[in-house]
């Protein structure tokens, strides 16, 4: 790989402009749901099989989860075992977009996909996003397996993120798309997200959590992206019939998996790129990849793989990934498509 090449053969430039392909819809008829939560709706089988979470909105911008949950209660969809728990998360920040700031509405004031532990949770702060959060907290205590959706804000092919955990990493690869992984050895470094949330974070535990980032936040295709990670992942799971998943365009290639060696957070306003970031490019050892103040940000590592360079740089938030490559498939257990709960 040469310094300064592209990981992912094909990742597309950015873009000048955000084009929206993809905008919001009300949400209002899902409000009630069925749980006594807002916009937690819950199907119970009555057959013995697993409890899946599937998430939408985690940020108010990301609109392709809200397509894929859409789908899910406008089609009927019903799980065949188990249960199925649908929830859209930060309406709130949701409901604040503006076109003309399409960044803003991620978070109203904390970013919701890092405030999931008991620190935050049980801690004396209030916000929006604290208060959603402990709304959702035995939803998301109550599921075995979580599938939480997400976009990007540069337009680049999807992938998952997971902690690297051997249930993770079976699982995302028997799903198959996408066919890119992001593993995290330690968690991210800047908080806990959903899907590291109680049991889910423990080794032990035999639920699997995992997020799927979509695509561009505003493109039609993250949207599809989206359903049809989803459909796949409740027929692996053997909620819906493994047909209703459907084929994509990418099965027959090899995964391509990536590990996140540090995020790096902004700390001064002056924090800038070496040059323009969309997200896939790679550096070689030492290579300067940006600056922060008076401070250097080089590669750590060989095809240093840099992921999610953030479009505007704010200090306190996460600035970028650096990641190195991984074997295309981890070492595994032969492991159930539908583990027993526990």
């Amino acid at each position: 790989m040469n310094a300064g090449g592209a990981a992912t053969p094909g990742a597309p430039a950015a873009p000048a402009a955000d084009t929206f392909e993809l905008l919001p819809r009300d949400l209002a008829p899902y409000r009630a749901g069925n749980t006594g939560i807002p916009y937690v709706h819950r199907f119970d089988s009555g057959r013995p099989g697993p409890h899946v979470l599937v998430n939408a909105l985690t940020h108010g911008n990301e609109f392709c989860g809200m397509v894929a949950a859409t789908h899910l209660l406008d089609t009927g969809v019903r799980p065949k075992i188990g249960t199925l728990t649908v929830s859209f998360a930060n309406v709130e920040a949701y409901e604040s977009f503006d076109a003309a700031r399409p960044l803003d509405s991620r978070q109203l004031v904390h970013n919701l996909n890092r405030i999931w532990s008991e620190a935050w949770l049980d801690g004396p702060e209030h916000s929006p996003e604290l208060r959603r959060a402990r709304e959702l907290r035995p939803v998301v205590a109550a599921a075995d397996h979580v599938l939480d959706l997400h976009s990007t804000s540069t337009d680049v092919p999807p992938f998952w993120v997971y902690p690297q955990f051997e249930r993770n990493a079976a699982a995302a690869l028997a799903v198959g798309l996408p066919r890119i992984h992001l593993t995290m050895p330690l968690g991210l470094g800047t908080g806990t997200p959903l899907i590291l949330h109680g049991l889910h974070g423990q080794a032990g535990h035999h639920g699997v959590g995992l997020v799927a980032e979509c695509g561009g936040h505003f493109r039609r295709a993250s949207g599809e992206v989206a359903r049809r990670v989803t459909m796949r992942f409740l027929a692996h799971f053997g909620l819906v019939e493994a047909e209703q998943g459907g084929a994509a365009e990418g099965d027959a290639e090899p995964p391509c998996r990536y590990e996140l060696v540090h995020t790096r957070v902004v700390k001064t306003d002056s924090f800038r790129f070496a040059r323009p970031l969309v997200g896939f490019e790679t550096f070689a050892r030492g290579e300067l990849i940006a600056t922060d103040g008076d401070e250097e940000i080089r590669a750590p590592c060989d095809d240093c793989t840099v992921m999610m360079p953030t479009r505007r740089p704010i200090v306190g938030r996460e600035g970028v990934y650096l990641t190195r490559p991984m074997p295309p498939t981890p070492p595994q257990r032969p492991v159930p498509a539908v583990p027993p709960r526990s």
